[in-house]
């Protein structure tokens, strides 16, 4: 529980770091056929935002509690980054994209929490 705490805080911090915005997590724990117990979702304004903010975040996670994402998918196009360590799951979008995949709303008996976009 405490480790979940700190890996959400580490990925979050490192959102933050590149002006990540809209980002948004989503508490699954609970909830039957779930394959994690955290989703983070955040989006940048291009390619190369979106691939920044997915560096930050393995950089920051690494840095503060000595982790590693078990797999990382979506670098080659960056216009959805899937950052996966295990118990939470991070999707980096395009907003285009995000509109459109609208995970955001998937479970509506999840608990969500909008963290402010540092400015």
């Amino acid at each position: 529980m405490e480790e979940d705490n700190q890996l959400l805080e580490s990925i979050i911090s490192g959102i933050q770091e590149k002006k990540g915005k809209k980002i948004t997590t989503i508490n699954l724990k609970g909830i039957p056929g779930v394959i994690c117990d955290y989703f983070v979702i955040c989006e940048g304004n291009s390619p190369t935002q979106v691939a920044a903010l997915a560096e930050s975040i393995e950089h920051i996670v690494k840095k503060n509690i000595q982790e590693s994402p078990i797999r990382v998918q979506g670098q080659q196009l960056a216009e959805w980054i899937g950052i996966d360590y295990g118990d939470i799951i991070v999707h980096v979008f395009l907003p285009e994209l995000r509109n459109y995949y609208n995970i955001d709303n998937l479970w509506s008996d999840a608990k969500t929490i909008t963290i402010p976009s540092l400015d």
